[in-house]
């Protein structure tokens, strides 16, 4: 079965599910705040199912099995085969590779500094604080200071109190750091561009992440005073992307060798499909059940951070789309182009917030408002790509 075959495949199977991702995500968001506040101890019950290192809970073991379930699916359904066939298609895999990774960071963190830093910081609150795990790795006494941070005790445990617009800040960087390698497949089926370009940009943004996401996160995060031990991204990559990785690649050897390959995308695929949005929602109630109070004392928050992230949407596809014209791409191919790097991989962003600050954390909170702000910024850019395809048809070779 060819790629596209395969494509369109999963398209049929997943579209019920992406396009209404918003009205899932809003469910989960009143589930979980009635979750706290009704039976708040089965949300803490169960993140302190955990694994603990120097005192402090470093994985929590139930939302490390959701966030695998997360990944794998995106993760099998890569044929990295094609990778090699990158090379046919130069340019465009150049200029997403050139956006993703040596501009969007950067746009990222400053438009959430700008916003959340500057304009916003009075709403959000001068003195207001979050408290988030202890950074993996380091064993700080009470009192002691870490980047922005002080160590405090909670409940027998340490903490690290920071300025809750920095936590908010630090959810940010780390969606502008994660290009999308699932959803763009939708993006780029919907807006009619390249399907065959847009999976090898898939699997080449894949791998790029496990070398990349680590070392721009790093850099980030301390530069914006929330310094991070390099083991705790390393921990967190290989957790949330390289395990599901080598899980989808060799599953997927396997059940092809074993079933082929017309099994493996008919039944396998079909079967595997709600996974990962059932495994997303569960993460999201979980997650709301602990910032529901935060959301109903002050519902404007969701607010203050969508705005950066949407404006940094649109900035980046806007720029891309723009380049893809000035290196005279095909629209076929500049649609996919522009697109994996306006939408955001919100799977790791999660998964790494959570893991790095934790499951109640102000940056766990920030990652999810990326998911909620996703499909309907998306669609609308799906549409302006469908609107201007005449700018590039100049640049078609039939």
């Amino acid at each position: 079965m060819s790629a596209d075959m395969s494509l369109e495949n999963d398209r049929k199977m997943t579209s019920v599910f992406e396009r209404y991702l918003t009205v899932w995500v809003l469910l989960c968001i009143v589930a979980g705040i009635l979750l706290g506040r009704f039976a708040p101890g089965v949300a803490q019950y169960l993140d302190g199912m955990a694994i603990y290192v120097h005192g402090a809970p470093v994985v929590s073991i139930p939302i490390a099995i959701c966030l695998f379930f997360m990944m794998y699916p995106i993760m099998v359904k890569i044929n990295f085969s094609s990778v090699i066939q990158a090379g046919k298609s130069g340019k465009p895999v150049f200029l997403t590779l050139f956006v993703n990774w040596c501009i969007k960071p950067f746009t990222m963190y400053a438009f959430a500094m700008l916003f959340l830093g500057i304009l916003f910081r009075g709403f959000i609150g001068e003195e207001a604080t979050d408290l988030v795990k202890m950074p993996f790795g380091l064993d700080l006494p009470v009192g002691a200071t870490h980047g922005a941070g002080t160590v405090v005790l909670v409940e027998g445990v340490r903490m690290l109190e920071i300025p809750l617009w920095r936590s908010y800040l630090a959810g940010c960087i780390l969606l502008g750091i994660a290009p999308c390698t699932a959803m763009v497949l939708v993006w780029s089926f919907l807006s009619r561009g390249n399907d065959g370009l847009t999976l090898v940009m898939v699997a080449i943004n894949s791998l790029t992440m496990l070398v990349l996401y680590g070392v721009l996160g790093g850099f980030l995060l301390g530069v914006g005073r929330l310094p991070v031990p390099w083991q705790a991204l390393v921990l967190s990559i290989s957790i949330y992307v390289a395990l599901p990785l080598v899980a989808g690649y060799f599953s997927r050897k396997w059940i092809i060798a074993a079933k082929g390959e017309a099994w493996f995308m008919e039944k396998f695929l079909h079967v595997l499909t709600p996974v990962t949005i059932v495994a997303l929602l569960v993460t999201l109630i979980l997650l709301f059940s602990f910032k529901g109070d935060v959301i109903v004392n002050n519902p404007l928050t969701i607010l203050w951070i969508a705005i950066p992230l949407t404006i940094q949407t649109i900035f980046i596809f806007s720029l891309a789309y723009a380049l893809a014209r000035l290196i005279r791409l095909r629209y076929e191919d500049a649609a996919p182009a522009a697109m994996i790097g306006a939408s955001n991989h919100f799977e790791v962003a999660i998964a790494t917030s959570v893991m790095l600050f934790g499951l109640q954390s102000g940056a766990a909170l920030a990652t999810v408002v990326g998911v909620l702000i996703e499909v309907p910024l998306m669609l609308m850019l799906v549409k302006f790509c469908l609107n201007t395809r005449h700018w590039f048809t100049d640049f078609s070779q039939r």
